[in-house]
């Protein structure tokens, strides 16, 4: 992909954690656990919803993004994309998927565009969620200078969760960060 957002790849470098083993207000809980589609929840609190992607290439996954489905050193198909609301950004999405699960009716996914890579995963009748992971990122991170290139105002830690998809046995991990403003937090004390 040529014209690559100028951060672009944000990566997400973090430690991420069972949810029972943080403290979490109910609602944003509530957006963080949420085993459904996230672009289908976020299609049903704004009139016009679009996909920005930030950047799409192949790289070798780091040791702090594998686990136990996708290997350090594997080659993954790296893919970075704002979700947006009524021209709102409200989500930043990290998603790998190694080039070994782009076989077959998955090779699709290496070809999205603008299309939400949800709304493809939620469609599949194979479709397996496993465990969600949730983590916190700061204005020091990048995903928190992605915030503040977007002039959002990081004034608190931002929510992030992390999940394998598995389609036909073969896994995708998507991670979603939510931006300031997000609905998520709507509701939330500081």
């Amino acid at each position: 992909m040529s014209n690559q957002h100028p951060l672009f790849p944000i990566t997400m470098n973090t430690q991420w954690h069972n949810a029972q083993s943080l403290q979490v207000q109910p609602q944003l809980l509530n957006w963080l656990l949420d085993p459904t589609s996230l672009t289908a929840r976020l299609k049903q609190h704004c009139q016009q919803f679009r996909v920005e992607v930030l950047g799409q290439t192949i790289q070798a996954c780091s040791a702090i993004e594998a686990n136990d489905d996708i290997r350090a050193g594997e080659q993954v198909l790296v893919r970075e994309v704002l979700l947006f609301c009524d021209d709102i950004p409200q989500v930043f999405a990290r998603s790998l998927m190694p080039l070994t699960s782009l076989t077959g009716e998955q090779q699709q996914l290496a070809h999205l565009g603008t299309q939400s890579l949800g709304q493809v995963l939620f469609n599949h009748p194979d479709l397996k969620r496993k465990g969600i992971e949730i983590s916190t990122f700061d204005q020091q991170t990048s995903v928190g200078k992605l915030s503040q290139y977007l002039n959002l105002a990081v004034t608190s830690p931002l929510w992030a969760r992390r999940s394998v998809f598995l389609l036909d046995k073969k896994p995708v991990m998507v991670a979603e960060v939510f931006l300031p403003n997000a609905f998520a937090y709507q509701g939330c004390t500081a």
